[in-house]
């Protein structure tokens, strides 16, 4: 494929700034900068909260499919909602304005949603089509009685059958492959390549380019979503465990993404307060540079609201150590971030993590469940002297990792390589016929109309 250029065009519901966008992105300009053509199709871009790739010309991004279906219902049936939008936006330019045929495209990428990898099939039957799988939908969403189960029922049957149509299946981790054949019995027979995410390597300095946000201290940092399943909790108690004097110079700095309008952004910050109260840990909640560089020096715990990229740089740059809590992570590109700024990782040794950190190399891995192996770890990255100095060896050799295998170009390489492979296949996975395929949605739809007026008499 290297001497063989293609167009590849990719799909994506909504082009904002989340992970999944931030992979889509990555993958499209890293295709290009070997060569190849992009066209990326979504049914929501705004140019106010979207990453700079996607407004600056960088790529060719087209916004379509975006006329006649709202994102959610009364606040509901967001899946239902995305499904009918992807439709929406394949039928316009596939079949309406012929806009996709005239591009002339040698490849299809679809992420996220694959609802409509059936239809693109049938209306473009000639272009291979490639699914990054970031994690089963079904297993995202949140469980519920016998009313939501039967909501989800057809959405997970179509996701599970519709993945199934697409010519070659890639996830972001190992994690995630050995969770995807759990998650779809009916794909046992077919093993998803890995294609990891990945992080600027351009954007990475030495920590010695960075002031210091607080002179004399030693910074432990979390860095998460104020969510419940993120687990910073495990953070405070193992802070907590250190003696007053192991504490004296050091401060715990847990910042991450909080909307005072999501409930459980509220809820979870407010039980993390609580929780260094009880542990009599002194703790100050701040939102910009100047407020947080205020805090007084027997502040303990200082909680950071939706921080900004440039004082995340400043705070993974300056820290003794990023301390990782979530247990079921699917990647987690923190830890990346952290290791390319040579910052030791503290990491569970479950899930993502364990592909991206080596325990005693670039970081350590730890039981969650055993709090005082995170108390330790801490107390090691607080130590001066031959403390301070395998540190830096740990970061030296976690910013190498990086470079070498989770660039934007290791990740064009890898995708492109499962281009190539996918397009020498003689064999394609089978459509139903036409019929059974209009029968099947139509019962789907059905399905979920009926779901959606018991929802709605709720």
């Amino acid at each position: 494929m290297a001497d063989t250029k293609e167009h590849v065009v990719f799909f994506h519901p909504d082009l904002g700034i989340g992970g999944a966008e931030r992979l889509v992105i990555d993958a499209a300009v890293g295709l290009q900068n070997r060569g190849h053509k992009v066209t990326i199709f979504t049914s929501h871009c705004d140019p106010a909260h979207c990453f700079d790739e996607a407004r600056d010309g960088t790529l060719d991004v087209r916004v379509r499919g975006n006329t006649l279906v709202p994102a959610a219902f009364l606040g509901r049936f967001a899946i239902l909602c995305a499904i009918l939008r992807q439709v929406h936006l394949i039928l316009q330019i596939a079949l309406f304005t012929e806009e996709l045929p005239k591009l002339a495209p040698s490849s299809f990428f679809v992420d996220q949603l694959s609802a409509g990898i059936p239809l693109l099939r049938l209306l473009q039957p000639r272009p291979r089509v490639i699914f990054y799988c970031h994690f089963p939908d079904k297993l995202l969403a949140k469980k519920g009685g016998l009313l939501k189960t039967l909501y989800r029922g057809p959405f997970d049957w179509l996701e599970s059958w519709s993945t199934g149509c697409s010519d070659t299946i890639v996830v972001n981790s190992n994690f995630t492959k050995s969770i995807f054949s759990e998650a779809f019995p009916t794909l046992k027979h077919r093993e998803p390549g890995v294609v990891y995410p990945c992080v600027d390597i351009n954007a990475g300095g030495s920590v010695e380019e960075v002031t210091p946000l607080w002179k004399d201290k030693k910074v432990l940092l979390s860095i998460n979503r104020f969510e419940k399943k993120k687990d910073v909790a495990l953070a405070i108690r193992a802070f907590a465990g250190l003696s007053p004097k192991e504490r004296e110079d050091a401060r715990l700095v847990i910042a991450g993404g909080y909307d005072p309008k999501v409930a459980e952004n509220v809820s979870t910050y407010t039980e993390l307060c609580e929780l260094a109260d009880s542990l009599k840990l002194k703790h100050a909640t701040a939102k910009t540079v100047i407020t947080a560089q205020a805090i007084p020096d027997d502040i303990s715990v200082l909680f950071l609201h939706s921080v900004p990229n440039a004082f995340k740089a400043t705070l993974l740059s300056t820290s003794r150590l990023l301390v990782y809590t979530p247990l079921h992570e699917h990647f987690g590109i923190v830890p990346l971030e952290a290791m390319l700024v040579g910052t030791p990782v503290l990491a569970a040794n479950e899930g993502g993590p364990t592909e991206t950190v080596i325990s005693g190399q670039t970081g350590w891995l730890r039981d969650v469940t055993k709090v005082h192996d995170w108390t330790e770890v801490m107390r090691i990255a607080l130590e001066d002297g031959e403390g301070e100095e395998r540190l830096r060896e740990m970061g030296k050799w976690g910013r190498e990792r990086v470079i070498a295998e989770f660039s934007k170009e290791k990740l064009a390489e890898r995708l492109e390589t499962e281009i190539k492979n996918m397009k020498s296949k003689s064999m394609r996975p089978p459509l139903m016929p036409f019929a059974a395929v209009i029968l099947a949605v139509g019962l789907m739809g059905a399905l979920a109309a009926a779901s959606m007026v018991l929802a709605l008499k709720q």
